[in-house]
């Protein structure tokens, strides 16, 4: 019993030095773990820190260009031809033959006018032209006569069978009534001029049509006195010519080397679903101080009549694009006393500062006529201070974040 005794007393010491020993192992290992982990823990903090210290940017790329610029303006619409129609003779309407929506051509009678006074005018002027060709006739006789008397004086003259004097009397009275006659003559032709207007004028007491057209407004009635020439008020008529369209149209400046001759547009007009094909034919070439537009004139074929003076559209134009211009957000643009530039990221995501040349404004977008690219990766709202060679983040990559709690 003792030996036993004594071999358990031997014992529980070496367990007590075991246990120790496994202790300070276990001690040991997880003092080295924690400072490893604190340093693995340190190290990603400061990778995170350097890493947060890269801005981020999100990318936007350039985009091509329509293959057809579409400008939509609004234009108004006129006729190829507008006419109002005055009373060019004086007196009362007898009659109006064409209301408003009649179809005319040209020569067609609007309005009939009685004008007694211009008549008996043109009575009178041709009753005193014949008098005045009877008073050709006789002083053509008369100078007639006076050549023949002086033809024969003048042979006696020189036959010494009449004297000086009455030769020269016969001479001056035959050149007297030869310029007699040069005046009647005159005379004559200053009445016929005076008739031929009196006959002109009584033309007038009908109205006509000067071309094909439509009759767009009718402001007379039978009984209405006319005055002659008047050209203010009301006109007695407005006549359109409608076959074909006028299409006037302000545009920006901007736009304007785009618009030449022969660019295509389309009419949209309120309250019809039909659109209507026209072409640009000529610009003003001058332009507004005040808005910096220019008038320009299209035309329209308008076979049907569905076009209607005086009406408003909305002018779709086409206008080729350039193949090589494209567009970008005008937020990616950067203002600097070097130009117009933008900030592109290379494939190692450094910033690759780039000039551009702009093309026009379109408002949240612009277009770029050279120093772009399709593959460029452009970065939007770039910051003015930014660097040619600096790196950068993209934005929506995968970023690691630091085990804080496992650090601590």
């Amino acid at each position: 019993m003792s030996s036993e005794s004594s071999a358990r007393r031997r014992a529980r010491p070496r367990r007590i030095l075991f246990l120790l020993g496994f202790v300070a192992v276990c001690a040991i290992s997880l003092a080295a773990f924690g400072i490893l982990d604190r340093a693995r823990g340190k190290q990603e903090v400061k990778a995170w820190t350097d890493e947060q210290a890269i801005p981020t940017v999100r990318l936007v790329q350039a985009e091509p260009g329509p293959p057809e610029q579409s400008l939509l303006l609004p234009g108004n619409v006129s006729a190829f031809n507008s006419s109002s129609l005055f009373a060019r003779a004086s007196g009362y309407v007898t009659a109006w033959h064409s209301d408003i929506g009649a179809h005319l051509k040209k020569g067609d009678v609007l309005v009939t006018i009685s004008a007694p006074d211009l008549d008996q005018q043109l009575e009178e002027a041709k009753a005193q032209l014949v008098q005045l060709q009877a008073a050709v006739e006789q002083a053509q006789a008369n100078a007639d006569l006076g050549q023949v008397t002086n033809g024969r004086t003048a042979r006696l003259v020189a036959q010494g069978w009449s004297t000086l004097e009455q030769g020269d009397t016969d001479r001056l009275t035959a050149a007297s009534r030869n310029a007699a006659l040069a005046v009647a003559k005159a005379n004559v032709r200053a009445q016929q001029a005076v008739v031929n207007r009196l006959q002109e004028l009584s033309g007038f007491e009908q109205i006509k049509a000067p071309f094909d057209g439509v009759v767009t407004a009718r402001n007379v009635n039978i009984g209405d006195l006319l005055n002659a020439g008047g050209t203010s008020g009301r006109a007695l008529y407005q006549v359109a010519d409608i076959h074909r369209m006028r299409i006037f149209v302000n545009v920006p400046q901007a736009f304007l080397g785009d618009l030449k001759p022969g660019v295509k547009a389309t009419l949209h007009l309120p309250g019809q679903q039909e659109t209507f094909e026209a072409e640009l034919t000529s610009t003003s070439n001058a332009l507004e101080e005040t808005s910096r537009t220019a008038l320009i004139e299209l035309q329209a074929d308008n076979p049907d009549g569905k076009l209607w003076p005086g009406a408003f559209t909305e002018v779709q134009f086409h206008i080729p694009s350039d193949p090589g211009t494209l567009r970008i957000p005008s937020t990616a643009l950067i203002f600097g006393t070097n130009g117009m530039r933008v900030a592109a990221v290379d494939a190692n995501n450094k910033v690759v500062l780039k000039p551009v040349r702009l093309g026009r404004d379109l408002g949240n977008r612009v277009e770029i006529q050279s120093g772009l690219s399709l593959t460029d990766r452009l970065i939007d709202n770039p910051q003015e201070s930014i660097e040619a060679g600096a790196i950068v983040r993209i934005a929506g990559s995968d970023v690691k974040r630091p085990k804080l709690a496992a650090a601590e």
